[in-house]
């Protein structure tokens, strides 16, 4: 009998593992045939069904699986006076007649030009930006604007947790909803899977309108890790837009003991760009919410400011569908660009080989390259990767820091005092091409050399990562590192 027991599992056993065999053959005839990956990724793939094959079947299901041909992702086109918009300003920049207050910004204007075409991104002259790089003083910034809205709130957040900080933005949100404002939440399934059905429809019923970005298949049991939604925007009345690296949830204002004090960016921008973060909401909202909201007019008209602002700005977006990586781009040809220095913030650092080059021709050639990422990981794997990445720029003459002051997730890039990225995107290949994100490109030397001055404050809370100090690493951090790098296409 329990021979028969026996021989009956190990025929059951036998008959999964054919049948997994099979299934691993015919994912990697797909990966190699039916999928634009790149050639690290396919091999990496490869490896993982071919020494793991349960978890490697299991990790395909949830980060394998390719869209960016699947009609769910396709581009929309912007509509109406915004494609007039970006046409008059392509003529203007081709006719020599872009005007701009610093002469030397010229400079810039093939990059201006590639984000009007590629992204449909409109150059807007009348910008006041603040930088806030502390949670407590942006979410009473956000509130403070939202208690002055008087048409609409467009909230998109890729987490929101249902704590201290949230249970202070909802009542507020649900007052403004029964005073006549129009509240639309846009959230994304993976990052908010945390928060339950009963909260969401709490705010339904109160007049909220919310939309789920790439719902899960299964409930709260969320398969798919890639193609997340990884923008934070809000857009009050069109004349109040935030965009940057804070989600909604404790740790955001430093109250997680495992991150200790939280350091992020974020941008709070007055003027015409708010219009560019609009249109970019309502394209992520119609998707989800399989609405029109181009048919609103009021939702896109752009106020009278009573002061004249001094930011020119340009609001870029990536994605899975879009045909270019535009931000990736932007951090290419601003690092290309350099003739002094290039500061980067970020909490993951894993570049793909054309950035990882410009970084080290530019250490090389001269330019003063620095950057700074967290002394702590909230993702072990891509840490143990962005070290390994970091000792190599190390190598090559960039000037590293690791941030000891609590947890760093700003994601910025400046150069020479000039021009600033900053938003959503990470120095990562994710953010480059797997996730959607938003950045803002300012060409203002006042306020990118403000997001300089507080890197060059960051700088004295961090440790330098000399060849010295890096090469000092132990056995068990160079194998840790070693393990990660093979798997940074996956990251």
């Amino acid at each position: 009998m329990a021979e028969t027991i026996w021989n009956g599992t190990a025929v059951s056993y036998h008959f999964i593992m054919d049948h997994l065999v099979i299934i691993n053959i015919f994912l990697s005839l797909v990966i190699i045939f039916f999928q634009r990956r790149s050639p690290q990724t396919v091999w990496t793939w490869l490896l993982i069904l071919y020494f793991i094959p349960i978890l490697g079947f299991v990790l395909y299901l949830m980060i394998g699986q390719d869209f960016h041909k699947s009609r769910m992702f396709k581009a929309k086109e912007i509509e109406g006076e915004l494609k007039y918009a970006v046409r008059r300003q392509e003529e203007r920049i081709y006719r020599k007649r872009l005007r701009l207050a610093n002469p030397e910004m010229r400079r810039f204007e093939n990059l201006i030009l590639y984000n009007l075409e590629v992204g449909q991104a409109v150059l807007t002259d009348n910008n006041d930006v603040r930088i806030y790089a502390d949670g407590k003083e942006k979410f009473r910034a956000l509130i403070d604007e939202m208690k002055q809205a008087k048409c609409y709130i467009h909230l998109q957040y890729y987490i929101i947790r249902n704590d201290e900080l949230w249970q202070k933005i909802e009542p507020l949100l649900i007052q403004k909803a029964k005073e006549g404002v129009e509240v639309r939440i846009l959230f994304d399934s993976m990052g908010c899977r945390t928060m339950h059905n009963r909260d969401w429809n709490r705010l339904e019923c109160a007049g909220i309108q919310v939309a789920e970005f790439f719902p899960a298949l299964l409930g709260q049991f969320q398969l798919r890790m890639n193609y997340r939604n990884h923008r934070k925007i809000v857009v009050i009345d069109g004349r109040i837009g935030f965009v940057g690296g804070f989600n909604v949830g404790r740790e955001y204002l430093g109250k997680n003991k495992k991150f200790g004090y939280w350091r992020d960016t974020h941008l709070c921008i007055e003027g015409a760009a708010v219009t560019s973060l609009a249109v970019r909401f309502v394209l992520d909202w119609n998707y989800a919410a399989k609405e029109n909201l181009f048919l609103q007019d009021n939702l896109f008209e752009i106020p009278n400011y009573t002061r004249n602002g001094r930011d020119p700005a340009q609001i870029i977006s990536s994605g899975p569908d879009s045909q270019t990586k535009t931000i990736h781009d932007n951090y290419l040809r601003l690092i290309h660009s350099a003739k002094k220095h290039v500061y980067i913030q970020t909490p993951y650092l894993i570049p793909d080989d054309s950035i990882l080059d410009a970084l080290m021709i530019a250490s090389r050639s001269g330019v003063d390259v620095r950057i700074m990422v967290p002394c702590k990981p909230d993702h072990p794997f891509v840490y143990w990767a962005t070290y390994s990445y970091l000792g190599e720029l190390v190598q090559a003459g960039a000037k590293c820091y690791v941030y000891n002051n609590g947890f760093l997730h700003a994601k910025t890039l400046s150069v020479d005092g000039m021009v600033a990225c900053v938003g959503t995107a990470n120095m990562d290949i994710r953010s480059f091409g797997l996730n959607f994100e938003v950045n803002a490109v300012i060409y203002s030397e006042r306020t990118v050399q403000r997001l300089e001055r507080i890197f060059e404050t960051d700088m004295t809370k961090c440790t330098h990562v000399t060849r010295k100090v890096y090469d000092q690493r132990g056995f068990v951090i160079r194998m840790k590192e070693q393990f990660s790098r093979l798997l940074s296409p996956l990251l």
